[in-house]
């Protein structure tokens, strides 16, 4: 039995991390929206090919990061242990990782630029989108390292640096843009090109400014090592498949809603935006949690691991509650932000009503993922994950749209309940594994 106070205390700690870290994730949701608002003004063809270069550039994001969350767990954990040399090695080599993960993805997604038109993409698309497809995808080398420095700083106690570096990169992406774009303040004017010139210029400076700050910060390491490279494969790879199999499910739930015409995937990208705004709250208390729990194995205190996970999990239901209220009461309203389109109001205001029942789970299913991953243990909850998204939300979520009258609510209400499986599984193994210790 954990004592409420020791929730409590636990929780006032995590929270002063996790803060400046859900501020972090809004800046990065902020980017692309900037992004889209601009490059809107520019044409309606210029947008589509946006949102298609930037669907692929998430699925490769996703897989980085999860890729690159040990560089966060290790510093943690030997920071508890009071070991700065060991945390200089994981920033040491988490930038190596940075550097070859990036740059194989980015030729990767140079040999895809060339087979574009196989995607079934609209030909004028096609015709404008390759240029801004490169730059976008070789702005993933300076991604992939900014997020291995900021991780680093995170577990040290620092994570308003990284942030406010990613508060100002929102700032600087929206110059760089306007500048690009229409060749204002002597910029030559590039058109739709000049908004991926922009992003990768705002992420280049975004890693010089924190490599600055690292100066002050990084402990010396030693050489590059094949044991640390190995540790951190072992926990990234299944961590970047769980991501990979739960942000997979998502883009299948859209191409089914597609399936079923234009209003009820506009319908679809409305609540999922507002759902995934509310999600970074849990996300960044993941982040923190993950953190904590590391550091804590590392200073020898295991008695402490049930407070901050569990306290983590109540407040995480506590504001998704809250979320859900808003989404059931003002969903017509929050719709009509997006657009006037009646019939799109009235099925995006229904779907925001299933969303409100699976923001509980789906903050509960973060919030445990983190934790576990705080105690390196990140199998189990990958193999719970393609269980839960793809042998029972997908299937059940094609079974409810197509053979029963749900349609569109089918859909949601599958990925729903893969969610529920999720969240308890993962909710039950942190429980298991935290009372055995």
């Amino acid at each position: 039995m954990v004592k409420l106070s020791a929730i409590t205390r636990e929780l006032r700690l995590t929270l002063a991390l996790a803060l400046p870290m859900i501020v972090g994730q809004v800046s990065q949701m902020l980017i692309g929206i900037t992004d889209a608002a601009l490059i809107g003004r520019v044409g309606t063809v210029e947008l589509a090919a946006a949102a298609f270069t930037h669907g692929v550039f998430g699925l490769f994001y996703i897989v980085g990061i999860g890729l690159l969350l040990p560089v966060g767990v290790f510093t943690a954990r030997d920071h508890g242990a009071g070991d700065p040399a060991a945390c200089g090695g994981w920033l040491k080599h988490g930038r190596a990782l940075a550097l070859m993960a990036g740059g194989a993805a980015f030729l990767l997604l140079a040999g895809l630029s060339t087979q574009l038109h196989r995607f079934g993409q609209p030909p004028e698309v096609v015709a404008v989108v390759r240029p801004f497809f490169l730059l976008c995808s070789l702005s993933l080398i300076p991604v992939f390292y900014f997020q291995v420095q900021r991780q680093y700083l995170d577990a040290l106690g620092r994570p308003w640096v990284g942030t406010s570096i990613m508060l100002a990169d929102v700032a600087l992406n929206a110059l760089l843009n306007w500048m690009f774009i229409w060749g204002n303040l002597g910029a030559p004017a590039l058109g739709f090109t000049g908004s991926g010139v922009a992003t990768l210029l705002a992420r280049i400076l975004a890693v010089a400014a924190i490599a600055i700050w690292l100066r002050r910060e990084q402990a010396p390491a030693g050489r590059l090592e094949q044991a640390k490279f190995r540790a951190m494969m072992q926990m990234g790879v299944p961590a970047a498949g769980s991501l990979l199999f739960e942000s997979g499910a998502f883009t299948a739930a859209a191409l089914m809603m597609g399936w079923l015409g234009a209003t009820a995937l506009a319908a679809h990208q409305i609540a999922l935006s507002c759902a995934a705004f509310t999600f970074m709250v849990p996300l960044g208390l993941a982040m923190a949690t993950s953190i904590r729990i590391s550091k804590a194995r590392g200073e020898g205190r295991p008695e402490v691991l049930r407070a901050i996970g569990f306290g983590s999990l109540g407040l995480s239901s506590l504001v998704m509650l809250s979320f859900a209220t808003v989404f059931t009461l003002a969903g017509t309203l929050l719709a009509r932000g997006f657009t006037p389109d009646g019939p799109v109001v009235e099925l995006a205001a229904r779907l925001l009503v299933v969303a409100a029942v699976f923001q509980l789970f789906d903050g509960g299913q973060v919030v445990a993922a983190g934790a576990l991953r705080g105690m390196t243990d990140v199998k189990i909850p990958t193999v719970i994950t393609f269980i839960a998204y793809w042998v029972l939300s997908l299937p059940v979520a094609y079974l409810l749209a197509f053979h029963t009258p749900l349609g569109p609510i089918g859909i949601w209400s599958g990925l729903a309940i893969g969610l529920a499986c999720a969240a308890v599984l993962l909710v039950w193994r942190f429980h298991r594994l935290t009372r055995l210790r």
